[in-house]
């Protein structure tokens, strides 16, 4: 896709005519092909034996397709042929592998407007979002492919104490097979970064998708394989966690994984999976992102910024913003600003032009919602929202309506839960410190915003704010945004376990372990 017509989180205008030209084209080519029949792709071939599933748009409950069902001995499969392959792949010149990567990123931006259609009605992404996921994956290919060549495939000479004929040089090498367990809400970019790093690295990959996201990775699978990376080497096993994901867990020869999801999930893969001897496990969890809004804000900038992060994708990211703390001189305003935004949103159908906000997932997120909703009434103020929506055809779909809710005390569970829905709720303090104060007092540390035009403040949030990637003034988002290699994307205490973030410059070294080779000649 050309430069000019790059799409990310941060844009802020869907102007561009071309944009929808072209994604209504891909459209037009999803629209076609719902409903076929997908297999798992193991050892370079698609695998459409045994049980299946059927996946459903939340959008209106069309079929999406159906889909082969892995188990614990389509597992045993793909690590076997990516076992298989690994010495081949990890023995080959960075350089080539490198370049197929790029291949690979090449092919996933060709494609970016069938992919993009095709994401939206799998998921529900409105379609800038969609464009968004699908292009951040050709990127995480490409600046990875990037680290490893600019640190010339981490090989590097050392120091000598003085002895000629000692030569000493450290290198960094690949684990083996390494599963990738990835989430719904972003199905390409949450697979495609993992993915990419892994092969790049030199390890061979079996990938395990939400079962809420197959068809995304189905069509990742074809891009990597059509851009020409060897059978075997890149693995995919749709199916359940209690057996695919399990067998990847516990299978000695699954080297290393990467898991992204619920903090629950998380932390027992985190505890698990290396019990029989030190494993890598890069483990990305939940947030309960805060922005703390100061008397010397910028009060529209601040309730645009909150707005995107807090309803964008439905609520459904772990960088959403889901509580705002705002001194108490201006929190009236900044509310009243904040529900006329929201007020003002279009809900619907997100391959719609216009429409911001489409369907949650599933019946259990609206269920999440609803629950939510409920004990808002009960002990606060529900400012908008505050309910499903069901007229003409919302009524097929998964709908919520966006949600603000004041009066909540700062302690109550709203403050504390991941929701992962569009629901935020607002709390007056007393002083910005106790925004940020209250701000640090959560478990969760993955992002964090703030808006203010005093510099001292902006000074003290960057100094003292718990989180892994924080914006300040931010109007395309709160807390929302991040880009491979402009924003590195990772979280701190329960939100991420290795502080090393993807997209950044340290996140390809995870893939790899170090190795000091001497030689006296």
């Amino acid at each position: 896709m050309p430069e000019k017509l790059k799409i990310t989180y941060a844009t802020l205008s869907d102007s561009n005519e071309e944009i929808h030209i072209g994604y209504e084209a891909g459209l037009a080519q999803a629209r076609a092909l719902m409903g076929g029949a997908h297999g798992n792709f193991i050892n370079g071939s698609w695998a459409t034996a045994g049980d299946t599933f059927v996946k459903k748009s939340p959008i209106d409950g069309s079929v999406v397709g159906t889909f082969s069902k892995g188990d614990r001995t389509t597992a045993k499969a793909a690590i076997a042929a990516a076992k298989a392959a690994y010495p081949a792949w990890s023995k080959r010149p960075w350089q080539e592998r490198v370049s197929l990567i790029r291949a690979a990123a090449e092919l996933i931006s060709e494609r970016q407007f069938l992919y993009s259609a095709l994401l939206s009605i799998e998921v529900g992404k409105n379609r800038l979002e969609a464009l968004g996921d699908v292009e951040e994956t050709a990127d995480f290919f490409r600046i990875y492919a990037s680290e490893v060549e600019r640190n010339k495939g981490y090989v590097h000479t050392m120091g000598n104490l003085g002895d000629a004929k000692v030569e000493t040089t450290t290198i960094l090498k690949p684990y083996g097979v390494w599963a990738v367990i990835s989430p719904f809400n972003f199905p390409f970019a949450l697979m495609g970064g993992p993915v990419g790093a892994a092969l790049v690295a030199g390890n061979s990959v079996v990938l395990k998708p939400s079962s809420d996201a197959p068809l995304s990775a189905v069509l990742l699978s074809q891009a990597i394989s059509d851009a020409g990376i060897p059978a075997g080497v890149f693995n995919m096993v749709m199916g359940p966690g209690e057996s695919v994901g399990a067998e990847l867990q516990e299978n000695h020869d699954v080297a290393g994984i990467t898991f992204t999801g619920s903090s629950d999930v998380g932390m027992q893969v985190y505890r698990s999976f290396a019990k029989s001897y030190p494993k890598p496990v890069i483990v990305e969890m939940g947030g309960k992102n805060p922005t703390i809004i100061s008397k010397k804000a910028d009060l529209e900038k601040a309730a645009e910024g909150v707005l995107r992060s807090a309803f964008g994708l439905g609520g459904q990211k772990c960088s959403a913003n889901s509580r705002v703390y705002v001194e108490a001189s201006v929190h009236d305003e900044f509310v009243k600003h904040l529900v006329e935004k929201t007020k003002a949103l279009k809900v619907g159908d997100p391959t719609v032009r216009g429409i911001f906000l489409g369907p949650v997932i599933n019946q259990r997120s609206v269920d999440t919602f609803l629950k939510a909703c409920d004990e808002a009434k009960r002990d606060g103020t529900i400012a908008v929202g505050g309910g499903q929506l069901t007229d003409g055809d919302l009524a097929k779909g998964f709908y919520v309506a966006p949600t603000v809710v004041t009066g909540l005390p700062a302690t109550h569970r709203l403050f504390k839960d991941e929701l992962f829905t569009p629901f935020v709720v607002v709390a007056k303090v007393a002083s910005f410190e106790e925004g940020i104060a209250l701000a640090n007092e959560s478990e969760y540390a993955l992002t964090a915003g703030c808006y203010t035009e005093d510099e001292a403040e902006i000074k003290t949030f960057l100094d003292t704010i718990d989180g892994g990637v924080i914006y300040v003034n931010r109007r395309a988002g709160a807390t929302t945004g991040a880009w491979p290699m402009v924003q590195p994307f990772g979280g701190w205490k329960k939100s991420g376990t290795t502080g090393k973030s993807g997209g950044g410059l340290y996140y390809v070294q995870q893939y790899l372990r170090e190795q000091s080779q001497t030689i006296v000649r």
